[in-house]
């Protein structure tokens, strides 16, 4: 296992990091390494400025229009933008359902959807979790039943899809659906795109204790779906999730964005005084320590991948310790600035709020960002359950 950069990768990550920091607005790299609230044209027009450059779809393939990157070019690309402070790219579109169309889609869904995709035009959603179907996905209950309608052959959806994020900004979602009820529960799923502007079809946000409605429930009824928007095979679509998790949950370890906000909590620490109490220091170096493991595992995977091995199924690790990491660098936040990291009205720091921080200001967002990553380690499958997998397919328990 060879973790040590060629010179031609490190020229490809000086080329990456020059490039963003010509092309990277100023007020996006502030939110971001401030840990403000970002709105949708925030993230958008981030998209579109990599869309533009044919790196939104940093990960694809040239034969569908991306940059071709190997492995490791693609974790430079990453960790230079973690660190500039760019948006995080909303990944629902360009790393999910992309390669989903790309490896199991027909060649005319390919044109019609990978496009919109590639230029950040597109918005698109997530439609797996259900009120009764979270880590259990196989228990999927919205319905896909085919009917004739005058203008053809249709799929009619009914049910309801929950913790949709970013779902209100959604055009497109695509949907784990029940077409069949015969043999076990995973073999009657199909993958079906759905236009979210689709005549019943509801969306309704959901507010978390930060105050932010980041999530939705989506609801169909008696939502017209053409036939054409299936994914692959009916009553297959549990193979083309599986696929998709696997893309999912090595995403959510983020390692990159760990990287920048260990640097943000030491800059929190010594501005908050706590920076010269060893125990504190401690804490702080040993999720340092964390974070370096995080990463030597994704350059392991880099490392086979590149070597032309096949790689250890460790997607469900990584998304393990990186929920983990997330929600111990909050909580070191939180305890850094201590009682000033508790006031927060997000409406008045929106409004460009002029008065005194109860505080410093780089506390104010400090406790809606704790309370945000308490999801971490529930979404994506449950850690609990994660640890179940790894067992069985990683260590053989």
């Amino acid at each position: 296992m060879d973790l040590n950069f060629t010179p031609e990768e490190q020229a490809f990550r000086l080329e990456v990091r020059a490039w963003v920091a010509a092309n990277l607005p100023a007020e996006l790299s502030h939110k971001v390494h401030n840990a403000l609230r970002l709105s949708r044209a925030d993230m958008q027009s981030w998209a579109r400025i990599l869309g533009a450059k044919g790196w939104l779809g940093y990960g694809w393939p040239k034969q569908f229009g991306g940059p071709g990157w190997t492995a490791v070019q693609k974790h430079l690309f990453e960790e230079e933008c973690a660190l500039a402070g760019a948006p995080r790219i909303v990944p629902f579109g360009p790393v999910m359902v992309a390669p989903v169309i790309m490896a199991f889609g027909s060649p005319e869904q390919q044109q019609r959807f990978l496009p919109g995709i590639a230029s950040g035009e597109v918005w698109w959603s997530q439609g797996y979790s259900e009120p009764g179907s979270g880590s259990d996905l196989a228990s999927v209950k919205t319905r896909a039943e085919r009917v004739m309608t005058p203008a053809g052959e249709r799929f009619l959806v009914n049910g309801q899809k929950t913790w949709t994020t970013l779902g209100q900004y959604g055009d497109w979602i695509f949907c784990l659906v029940r077409t069949s009820t015969e043999g076990k529960p995973q073999t009657g799923i199909s993958f079906l795109l759905i236009d979210m502007k689709s005549p019943g079809v509801t969306v309704r946000p959901i507010v978390l204790l930060d105050g932010d409605p980041e999530v939705n429930e989506v609801f169909f009824d008696n939502v017209e779906v053409p036939v054409d928007n299936l994914i692959g095979e009916e009553n297959k679509g549990w193979t083309y999730a599986k696929h998709l998790l696997a893309h999912e949950r090595t995403n959510i370890a983020d390692v990159n964005r760990a990287k920048r906000e260990l640097e943000r909590l030491k800059r929190i620490a010594k501005a908050e005084g706590v920076w010269d109490d060893s125990r504190f220091r401690d804490q702080i170096a040993l999720l340092e320590v964390d974070v370096v493991a995080l990463e030597m595992m994704v350059l392991r995977v880099l490392s086979a991948e590149k070597s032309g091995k096949q790689s250890l199924d460790v997607a469900g690790l990584l998304k393990i310790r990186g929920s983990e990491i997330q929600q111990r660098y909050s909580e070191l936040m939180m305890m850094a600035a201590g009682p000033f990291s508790l006031p927060f009205i997000e409406e008045a720091m929106e409004a460009g709020w002029q008065g005194d921080h109860v505080g410093a200001a780089h506390c104010a967002p400090l406790a809606s960002t704790y309370f945000n990553l308490r999801k971490t380690t529930i979404y994506g499958g449950s850690n609990e359950v994660q640890r179940n997998i790894v067992a069985q397919t990683v260590l053989g328990a």
